[in-house]
């Protein structure tokens, strides 16, 4: 086996790029990424801003995982000990525009990484899933890692469809395969089209923010949010411990209504907000009002996270400041 190694899926993009500079400043693996970048990547402007490109610790390899892993990019993957597996398209409101993409993507694509992990046989393969396959949470609920599913958009029923090939080839091929859940992320080099940046930038242009609500338009949508360098921390905890066919739940501490975040990402720019409820889910079925996961399993675990809620937000928004170039691309 090669030296301690990691083949990351998706390593440009938002999420997968914070595992990158998490594991490249907290450990010594060497980590080999493949992407496809589009435009969900942005190039590999992400992993040029955190000094990744010149660290020799690691290798870009650019590819689609939609069609068969080819002989020549299995070479230069080698044998790594962990496959962390979160290339995916990801965006819900595309996926009910055109729910092709996603399907490709992320059960075909997943597919692939499962053939190309039954011939390598990591230490573990684990597929990054999302909150949104166990569907709307009731107030009061938090849904637990093996709760019913009742996914509402392709999105979701992509991810689970993914989750449920990763488990059936941990049974069929007894391979070791952890999926995780983790609910919405937030951090520094967002896509703009995501609810924190977007938030940023209608506020610093005094524009209208609209808020996703109930039928009665009284009630926000809640998420628990978490920050994508205390879920890489948590990845790299996770995969310190020896699994065989398990899923985990990645949650953050805090569960906050958007009303509530966009009203405290307008006090840490100290800039008035404009904003408007809105009834989505009744004009974009297949939006939810609130997710919930328990994290208990893993607190049991030990893994407590790095930095707090406030922290992590209110360091994401100063950031956001000082490099508009990413709220504004």
């Amino acid at each position: 086996m090669s030296k301690k190694s990691i083949l990351l899926t998706g390593g440009a993009g938002f999420a997968g790029h914070h595992v990158v500079e998490h594991i490249l400043k907290t450990t010594d693996y060497d980590v080999t990424i493949l992407d496809k970048l589009t435009y969900a990547s942005n190039g590999m402007d992400r992993l040029r801003d955190i000094k990744a490109l010149g660290n020799s610790r690691l290798k870009m390899l650019t590819g689609d995982f939609s069609q068969a892993i080819s002989v020549g990019i299995m070479k230069e993957i080698g044998e790594p000990e962990f496959i962390i597996h979160m290339g995916a398209e990801t965006h819900v409101d595309n996926s009910i525009v055109d729910p092709y993409p996603f399907v490709r993507t992320n059960v075909l694509g997943t597919m692939h990484m499962l053939e190309l992990a039954k011939k390598l046989q990591p230490k573990t393969f684990l597929y990054f899933s999302t909150d949104e396959v166990f569907g709307p949470a009731p107030e009061g609920v938090s849904y637990k890692e093996d709760d019913r599913y009742n996914c509402t958009n392709p999105y979701a029923a992509t991810k689970a469809g993914g989750e449920q090939l990763a488990m059936a080839y941990a049974t069929s091929y007894s391979m070791n395969v952890l999926v995780t859940h983790t609910m919405n992320l937030f951090g520094e080099r967002q896509h703009p089209e995501k609810f924190i940046p977007l938030i940023v930038r209608k506020v610093l242009a005094g524009e209208t923010i609209t808020i996703h609500a109930d039928k009665a338009r009284q009630n926000a949508g809640k998420r628990h949010y978490i920050h994508c360098r205390n879920m890489a921390d948590a990845v790299m905890f996770l995969l310190g411990k020896d699994w065989e066919r398990s899923k985990i739940n990645i949650v953050g501490e805090k569960e906050v209504d958007n009303l509530t975040l966009a009203k405290t990402i307008a006090s840490i720019l100290g800039k008035p907000i404009l904003y408007e409820m809105v009834d989505f889910h009744s004009s974009r079925p297949g939006h939810d009002l609130r997710y919930a996961l328990d994290g208990s399993k893993l607190a049991e675990l030990g893994w407590v996270q790095p930095k707090g809620f406030e922290e992590s937000l209110e360091k994401t928004i100063r950031w956001t400041l000082d490099h508009p170039e990413w709220y504004k691309m």
